[in-house]
């Protein structure tokens, strides 16, 4: 079922999760015991990312050789078995990072075979050791690129100009940026890249993750002046600790509102910091749901405890 479908069909505002797959080496019960706590508050899809191998070179018996390394892999593999375990509706993210068109359409063939109805597309961020993105030779520079190549497969287009080829069945969600994309010069050429994404196909809009209502809002009303019309769900993302006051900005390119940075930094005690920052997700999530919003996508980052309690909260006041 499409993600397109949920929302259509909502008689209140819907819950999503975001999770990672766990490093390499470690066992899937830890995403288990993380999605057990959310199951009771009826997600209507969870979204797993995608992680884009870095290429390292190192020395085998005295050659050369180029080794590629991937510290999150499992994905697809994930999506199948929550899929399986908790029949709900599981996204894949799809990005360009690391693929040329060809082993694109591979993959998005694979899917297809799967099952798989859904994907999230975005570009994708590089490496941690990259510079900057790097496409790969005859693959996407951009997200719209890659978004445009699957539509083309919906509509039974195959590189090789197949005939009487099967078209795929996929719905599309893409990334927009309240704040806009850390390399946007502004929030306006970046809403001119989301509506190229749209354009090309893209059913939904998942927000990155906002902190204020009044700024989900406002780019929404630029979305729609922009001639965006697909549903916008905002990202949300519990902060529960000092340090994150820093590594969230640092590493999603946020900011953070002075109220719920001076509740975090009120308190000294640890356990009544979470709970600040558990009391204004919560408070932020009805102003959102206020404004009618189709769903509210929860980014875990692999920790479900605090996210449980702000649904926990939601569900009480009959809000989800």
């Amino acid at each position: 079922m499409h993600v397109t479908q949920y929302l259509e069909q909502r008689k209140r505002t819907l819950v999503s999760l975001e999770i990672t797959p766990p490093e390499k080496g470690h066992s899937i019960q830890v995403i288990y015991d993380a999605i057990d706590r959310l199951m009771p508050y009826n997600p209507s899809f969870i979204n797993v990312t995608y992680h884009q191998q870095r290429i390292v070179y190192e020395e085998v018996n005295g050659v050369i050789v180029k080794i590629p390394k991937r510290k999150k892999p499992g994905t697809v593999g994930i999506c199948a078995a929550l899929a399986n375990r908790y029949r709900v509706e599981t996204v894949p993210h799809l990005i360009c990072g690391g693929f040329n068109r060809y082993e694109t359409e591979d993959a998005l063939i694979d899917l297809q075979y799967l099952g798989f109805e859904n994907l999230f597309v975005i570009r994708g961020d590089p490496p941690p050791d990259y510079k900057g993105f790097l496409p790969e030779p005859e693959g996407h520079h951009h997200a719209w690129q890659l978004v445009e190549q699957i539509a083309q497969l919906n509509r039974g287009q195959y590189l090789e100009n197949l005939d009487d080829a099967i078209p795929t069945n996929f719905c599309m969600g893409v990334a927009g940026y309240p704040e806009k994309h850390y390399e946007a010069p502004n929030l306006a050429d970046d809403i001119r890249n989301l509506k190229a994404k749209v354009d090309q196909g893209a059913a939904y809009i998942l927000t990155q993750m906002v902190f204020s209502a009044e700024l989900f809002e406002s780019f929404v009303k630029k979305a729609r002046a922009a001639g965006i019309e697909v549903p916008i769900i905002p990202g949300i993302k519990v902060i529960v600790n000092h340090d994150q006051l820093t590594s969230i900005p640092r590493d999603f390119y946020v900011s953070l509102p002075e109220k719920l940075v001076d509740q975090i930094k009120g308190h000294r005690d640890k356990a009544a910091a979470r709970q600040a920052g558990i009391d204004f997700t919560a408070r932020l999530c009805k102003d959102l749901i206020d404004l009618d919003v189709p769903c509210l996508h929860f980014y875990t980052l692999g920790k479900t405890s605090a996210t449980a309690e702000v649904m926990k909260q939601l569900k009480e006041k009959q809000l989800i």
